[in-house]
This record gives structure tokens, C-alpha cells and sequence, in this order.
């Protein structure tokens, strides 16, 4: 606001107090603090002129000259190695040059019109081609692991991405491709694909009996695991190095798993670690209602119930609805 602006409002002021307004009263109408006009009046008095100060003053902490050269000596002669800001400042206190903050760094990079290189451009690399599978049960596994530090294990587990259902688990102290195979092995025998596996695994030209989906982790990507999956006519598929969200479904299984059951980090004894997930597959396929497959049960779903639950339930609503307009229709009628 000028230095006129601000007369012309005290003026203003002035003549609503002689006129018998009071000064707060004339400062609520003019949208103005009360408290500003008591520092415009004193400044006025003190220095007879009410021009805005410069906004910078001079603090007792700013840079010395010289190290704003040394900030320009380190700029030019570590910039390309350290490239960000952040980095050459500790550069400068790690090698005894000039000890300041990242920010201070940058602004006088700024003030100079410096341009530090930055970070190299790293792109997202593409998402792999997903194969092409019927949108059925047991046609898309999604797996991986979960570490539960205080019974020292880690725990694998395999859920069908159509229907949600769990359909097992590993619980062990090793991540190699030995329990990447077991895992598949009991998985595939509890679904009775064990022998469909074996018979379409050797045969070359035959097509895939489902997709084993996962991360980039190093018992998914070994040697022996592509062996095996390829003998058991499973093809695989990895999401992007860096981006869970690939694997969303699973991430999302293993949040709700230790989310909606918590004692679980807490056990210590492998055993009763083991006891408990068993347990818990059970109540989470068969109790657990899950929301992105309409509020059916996992085991309604790949069993083939959920779309008949959905239709009832649609069904339901729909007689509810007609029962209430009947109903109140009636009551209406008689009063």
C-alpha cells in the first residue's frame, strides 16, 4: 500500500472521528485494523512519512563474503559430481570448505543464476505385456511375501486375482526358489491343477494353464523358478522394478491381512504363527466379505455363488422397496 493511499485513509478516518464515529467503528467500515492505523499515526509522527520500508533488513546471520565464494568455488568445481544442492552442501562441510545449509546453497545458486544439474532423468520403464488368459478362477494367481520380524519368518501367499480367494500360503525362515516351487506345488494340488500342470507342461505348443503374477524379487526371477513354471504350463508375469502399485492386488491382501489382524506381527512362536494364518485363510475366504468382488465371500466367488448372492440381493432390494411404497401408501390412505 503507498505511502498516499494510506494519508488519504487516515483522512478519512479523521473526518468520521470529528463527524462522532469512533476510530474502530470508521475501521470496521473501511475493512481496516484498528491496531495498523495506531502504527500509521506513529510512525507519521516519529519519522513524518508513512513510505514502505525496504522488506530486507540487515540480520547478524547472513553470509560473510567469503563464504558466498567459497559456495561458488564448490558449485563449480563439485557441480556435476554432486548435482543437487543438498548434496554440495554437506560437499562443503565434508571437505572443511564452507559450512552451510542446502537452502542457502540454492539461493545463492539462485541469486547468481547458477543452474545446478539435477538429478539424471530416470524414466518409468513400460509395463511388461500382461498374457493373454480367460478372465476365469484360477486362470491369474497374484504372489507374494510378507516378512513377520518377531517369529523371524517370512510368509508367501497366493490369491486368485478374479475371485480374491487365498488360495495358500508358505510359511518360511529362507526366500529362495525352493519355496517359490513348494508354494506353487501344494497350490496347485489344492485346486486339483496338479495333474492338468504336468500333462499340459509337456506339451510345447500348448498355451498356458494360468498366470503366476509378481515382483522383480530374486526367487521370482531365478533360473530354477522360470524352469519350473514353464514345466508346470504356468507363464509369468512381473510388474515394473520400483512399483508396487503393479501388484496392487497382493500389496492390498497383505495391508488387510496384518490390518484386520494384528495380533499376528505380534506372535513370536513360528508354530502358533503357522496355526494362526491356517486359521485365519479359513475366516478370510469364507467369513470376510470382500468389497471388489461385490460383498461375496472369496469362497462364493471362485465357486461360482457370488453372482447368484449379488442377484438376490438386487432382488431383495428391489421387493424392500416395493413392500415400503405399499405399506406407506396404505398407512397414508387410511389417516
Amino acid at each position: 500500500m503507498s505511502a498516499q493511499t494510506k494519508l488519504e485513509l487516515l483522512g478519512l478516518i479523521d473526518g468520521a472521528t470529528a463527524a462522532g464515529w469512533s476510530q474502530v467503528r470508521a475501521c470496521g467500515v473501511l475493512d481496516l485494523g484498528d491496531v495498523r492505523v495506531h502504527r500509521w499515526r506513529a510512525r507519521l509522527a516519529e519519522t513524518g512519512s508513512l513510505e514502505n520500508l525496504p522488506p530486507v533488513g540487515s540480520p547478524v546471520h547472513r553470509l560473510l563474503p567469503w563464504e558466498e565464494q567459497a559456495i561458488l568455488e564448490l558449485i563449480e568445481d563439485w557441480g556435476w559430481v554432486d548435482r543437487s544442492h543438498r548434496k554440495l552442501a554437506h560437499r562443503g562441510s565434508y571437505i572443511g570448505k564452507v559450512f552451510i545449509a542446502p537452502s542457502t546453497l540454492l539461493r545463492v545458486a539462485l541469486r547468481h543464476q547458477l543452474r545446478l544439474p539435477g538429478e539424471p532423468a530416470r524414466p518409468r520403464p513400460r509395463m511388461p505385456a500382461f498374457p493373454e488368459i480367460p478372465w476365469q478362477r484360477n486362470r491369474i494367481w497374484i504372489w507374494d511375501a510378507s516378512h513377520f520380524p518377531r517369529a523371524g519368518r517370512v510368509a508367501y501367499a497366493i490369491v486368485d486375482v478374479v475371485t480374491r480367494y487365498w488360495i495358500g500360503y508358505l510359511l518360511s525362515a529362507e526366500q529362495t526358489h525352493t519355496q517359490a516351487q513348494l508354494l506353487f506345488a501344494r497350490a496347485l494340488e489344492d485346486q486339483g491343477l496338479a495333474e492338468l500342470a504336468e500333462t499340459t507342461g509337456h506339451d510345447p505348443g500348448a498355451a498356458p494353464i494360468l498366470v503366476a503374477w509378481s515382483d522383480n524379487g530374486a526367487e521370482m526371477t531365478a533360473t530354477d523358478t522360470r524352469q519350473f513354471m514353464a514345466l508346470m504350463a504356468i507363464a509369468q508375469h512381473h510388474g515394473r522394478p520400483g512399483t508396487p502399485t503393479d501388484q496392487a492386488h497382493v500389496e492390498s491382501f497383505f495391508s488387510h491381512l496384518k490390518g484386520d489382524w494384528p495380533h499376528l506381527t505380534a506372535i513370536t512362536d513360528p508354530a502358533a504363527l503357522d496355526t494362526e494364518l491356517a486359521r485365519i485363510r479359513t475366516e478370510y475366504n469364507t467369513v470376510r466379505l470382500h468389497a471388489a468382488i461385490g460383498y461375496v465371500t472369496p469362497e462364493d466367488e471362485h465357486h461360482g455363488r457370488g453372482p447368484a448372492i449379488r442377484r438376490a440381493r438386487i432382488a431383495g432390494m428391489r421387493r424392500a422397496h416395493a413392500e415400503r411404497l405399499r405399506q406407506n401408501r396404505k398407512g397414508k390412505a387410511t389417516r
